[in-house]
């Protein structure tokens, strides 16, 4: 029974997209192919549903066949012992589709139909035995604006199920077809990256251009104007690190930030006042193995150098430019760049020298002399 079954998905097509989010060796290709045929099925019908309302009948057919292939093959797999759950917001929408699918002549979706929120990077079906069942909030959960910028506004909210904060980024209603690109580009980039100086992104919802993301406490900016008067030589040395390891990690990745500013420095702060730095805005980021850069809207970078001539030329040197500005915040609590009259004001003036072939070529060289800094022997507070 088992061995029929098997056999069945292994001659269907499973897109990697799909075919990535189930490690089981036995079942997952089963599960990437009726994933994917799902997202196919509440794509084309969120579409429908947005305009004539009318279901195609072969997509009909199909669907209903799909529904019943579902119920029989998971029925199959519990009587072998392995209970499969399929998502509850994924069932509840194959039982609100159920009612008004024909399987002649197509289908009429309802007018009150509401859209089904599409999963794309998260498991869908899920091995009963081997997951947990978090509670579910039937209220809407109310979202706070904690800031704003270019192309989203970003809300906080408490998770029911983990009683912490989680943040929101939402696209501005007001943004062309490039900038909302763009904006989906930054989630994508995040969700590929996975270090403890980076922010982290968690779930993208195509219906309202946002997505979840880890919270952070404040800006680099906002905690350093605040702290600045009391703030020790060993703090701004260890904040300056945390910035600089994650600047390291994303040219390691092949990528530039390209838009390096006190407000894209997020903080987590906690209550023995340690700080972990989180780097965010990730809109402008590029890959360097890409040639190809948009120039038209996008040389507007909050601290840009002033020795780039064209965006399309942007590289490590010039990053170095906007990290001599975030290193002279850190250690001097100003904006501007320091003259170079101590080891540190030499640091930062390497970062920013006019000629390129002088700076620093990468951030590894930097981090070395970052970390050889000692506390001067009678610290000047700014």
């Amino acid at each position: 029974m088992l061995a029929d079954l098997r056999e069945k998905y292994e001659a269907m097509p499973a897109a990697r997209a799909f075919a990535r989010l189930y490690d089981n060796t036995e079942w997952g290709h089963m599960f990437a192919v009726l994933h994917r045929r799902l997202n196919e099925h509440f794509t084309d019908i969120n579409g429908r549903a947005k305009t004539t309302h009318h279901y195609w009948a072969d997509s009909s057919r199909d669907l209903l066949a799909l529904i019943e292939e579902i119920e029989l093959d998971l029925h199959t797999l519990k009587r072998a012992g392995i209970e499969v759950a399929l998502t509850d917001s994924y069932q509840d929408a194959l039982d609100r589709c159920r009612p008004w699918l024909s399987p002649s002549g197509g289908s009429t979706v309802p007018e009150d139909f509401e859209i089904i929120e599409v999963i794309r990077y998260e498991q869908v079906f899920t091995h009963v035995a081997k997951s947990v069942k978090l509670k579910k909030q039937e209220a809407a959960v109310e979202l706070k604006m904690v800031g704003s910028g270019s192309y989203a506004h970003v809300y906080s909210y408490v998770d029911p199920d983990y009683g912490i904060k989680f943040a929101v980024k939402r696209a501005k209603k007001n943004l062309d077809e490039r900038e909302l690109h763009r904006f989906k580009q930054e989630f994508e980039v995040l969700k590929k990256l996975s270090f403890p100086y980076v922010v982290e992104a968690y779930r993208y919802d195509e219906t309202r251009n946002e997505y979840r993301m880890e919270y952070c406490d404040t800006t680099l900016r906002e905690h350093i104007s605040k702290k600045n008067s009391t703030m020790s030589f060993a703090t701004r040395k260890r904040i300056s690190l945390q910035f600089l390891y994650g600047i390291n990690y994303l040219h390691l990745q092949g990528l530039l930030h390209r838009d390096i500013s006190l407000q894209n420095i997020l903080l987590k702060v906690f209550d023995s006042e340690a700080v972990l730095v989180k780097l965010s805005d990730f809109g402008l980021v590029k890959d360097q193995a890409n040639e190809f850069t948009r120039t038209q809207t996008e040389m507007k970078g909050t601290i840009r150098d002033p020795m780039l001539r064209s965006f399309k030329d942007y590289g490590v040197v010039n990053e170095m430019y906007s990290i001599a500005h975030v290193l002279a915040y850190i250690f001097k609590g100003r904006e501007s760049l320091p003259t170079a009259d101590d080891t540190v004001g030499r640091i930062i003036h390497r970062c920013a020298v006019n000629d390129l072939a002088q700076r620093y070529q990468n951030v590894a060289d930097l981090i070395a002399d970052v970390e050889r800094l000692e506390a001067p022997p009678k610290q000047a507070m700014p």
